[in-house]
């Protein structure tokens, strides 16, 4: 499966979950900012992933489960070094580096784009083909 074919699946399902219009699904486009996601559409978007692309998603594995509440991850609002290690480790398909600049835990919630889903969809097709 091309990238592109991912995209626009990764689109339908955020079009579909998220009842915004296809036009505003851009790959820079953020889950909670731009497409106002909220926590509980994460369990909607993950099931519809699941069945478009035929994977299982394991419970955390593509948004990180208690991160900001650990105080080693995180320490007067900001990600802290060993935070930021853990982030890349659960999440190899995030771009975290935007938050070199700004580890406010707030700035981490721009770093769920839809281009972060394709990465994580091709990542599990190339696992599950492997």
């Amino acid at each position: 499966m091309q990238r592109d074919e991912i995209f626009e699946k990764v689109q339908g399902v955020l079009v579909e979950a998220l009842a915004v219009d296809e036009d505003v699904v851009t790959p820079e486009a953020t889950l909670f900012g731009d497409l106002g996601a909220e926590s509980i559409d994460v369990l909607d978007i993950t099931f519809q992933l699941e069945r478009s692309f035929d994977i299982k998603i394991n419970q955390g594995e593509l948004f990180p489960e208690g991160v900001g509440q650990d105080p080693e991850y995180v320490q007067d609002g900001n990600i802290t070094d060993k935070g930021l290690e853990a982030l890349s480790e659960k999440l190899p398909h995030f771009d975290f580096s935007g938050l070199n600049d700004n580890r406010s835990v707030q700035n981490l919630v721009d770093m769920f784009t839809v281009n972060s889903l394709v990465n994580f969809v091709e990542q599990k097709k190339a696992e599950a083909s492997a």
